[in-house]
């Protein structure tokens, strides 16, 4: 979890940079949320926090 969220910090400042210059940041944004979307279906701690809606 620890690496998510140091991933996170470094995936938004790969994202400022790119749009500062002008460069597209889809493929830091798909990056991130795979990162995330891989540790939501690995780690129940994660899914504790958002339950699914029934």
């Amino acid at each position: 979890m620890l690496g998510a969220i140091l991933l996170t910090g470094y995936l938004g400042g790969a994202i400022q940079t790119h749009l500062r210059v002008g460069d597209p940041v889809y493929t830091h944004i798909v990056l991130g949320v795979a990162i995330w979307g891989g540790l939501f279906l690995r780690d129940p701690r994660i899914r504790a926090l958002i339950p699914p809606k029934n």
